[in-house]
Formats: structure tokens, sequence, C-alpha cells
């Protein structure tokens, strides 16, 4: 498979690892859009929140219990997940992934968002 995300799990791409479990895998995004930007990816490919089923279901669950161990061991209190799905939302890597942000105050709208009209 030929999956950017699939990749740095394997470690054939390098990434800085903020936390590795059996089911999901947590690095720094390299285009940072806060001072902490890290991208929560589950381990087993699926390709968008899109094609979330009853038999995968359970991958996003553990992401998100990932962000609240990343949380809790930096202490961070605050925090935004976010999730594009689908070209027109910002999904550039079709795998799915969770972007978790922190570090700033974040404002709610539009432009705190990258929603240009």
């Amino acid at each position: 498979m030929d999956c950017l995300f699939c990749k740095i799990i394997d470690g054939e791409i390098p990434s800085t690892k903020i936390y590795e479990d059996e089911y999901v895998y947590c690095f720094k995004d390299i285009a940072p859009i806060a001072p902490i930007h890290y991208l929560i990816i589950p381990k087993v490919h699926i390709s968008g929140a899109d094609q979330i089923n009853g038999e995968n279901s359970v991958m996003t669950a553990k992401v998100f219990e990932a962000a609240a161990k990343i949380a809790k061991s930096e202490g961070i209190e605050s925090y935004r997940i976010i999730n594009n799905c689908g070209d027109d939302a910002g999904q550039t890597v079709k795998h799915l992934h969770f972007h978790f942000l922190a570090g700033v105050k974040m404002g709610w709208g539009p432009e705190s968002l990258g929603i240009t009209k």
C-alpha cells in the first residue's frame, strides 16, 4: 500500500513519536498550526471517517483513549481534536487521522478553522 501514514507506522518514513500502543500511533505534525500539534492515527488503515463501520469503529475509540492519555501525561488541560474527511474538508492523507491541538487559546468560527468564503 502506498499510504504515507502506513509508511510512518512501519518506520519507513521518520517521524517524531509522541505515543504508541498496539492500536494507535501519535506523532508531531510537520506543519504545526498550534504550539502543540500532533496527529493520532489508527494502526489499521481506514481511508477516512466515512469508512468507519461496526467492524472498525473500535479504532476511533482507541484514538480518543490515546488522546486522553497523551493530555494527562503532558499536563494538557485543554485541547482540540479535529478530523477532516474528504478533499473539500482538507483531508490530504487518505488514512483516518485526528489533529490534536493545544498550547494556545483557540477561538471558534470560520477564521479559526481556516474556512474561507
